[in-house]
């Protein structure tokens, strides 16, 4: 019975251990693509392509899909392709503004 129950234990901090580790991959996965999309917007005239963003943020194309999907949503984004049939999203134009803190 108390064989049992260490392999119980064991069992559920292996769990545990693992999905801490997911967890922190995840977190890490979505802070690279985060980074890098506002990079390659910025770099390269508010357009992005799948490649670029997988690339940039080191995830497999699925992620970088998804995550590139919610975006175009969210800005309202639309699908277009160059000359040589890439497809990619043109986003909005960002616009830095100055601080204005100090002047009146």
């Amino acid at each position: 019975m108390v064989v049992l129950e260490w392999l119980v234990l064991l069992g559920l901090g292996g769990l545990v251990f693992w999905s801490i580790v997911n967890l922190i991959r995840t977190n890490q996965q979505q802070q690279r693509l985060e980074n890098a999309f506002y990079r390659i917007l910025e770099t390269q005239n508010s357009c992005i392509s799948l490649i670029q963003l997988a690339a940039t943020a080191r995830v497999d194309a699925p992620i970088a899909r998804q995550y590139l999907d919610t975006q175009a949503q969210a800005f309202g984004a639309l699908p277009e392709a160059d000359a040589e049939g890439n497809a990619f999203y043109r986003f909005p134009k960002l616009q830095r503004f100055e601080s204005t803190r100090g002047r009146f």
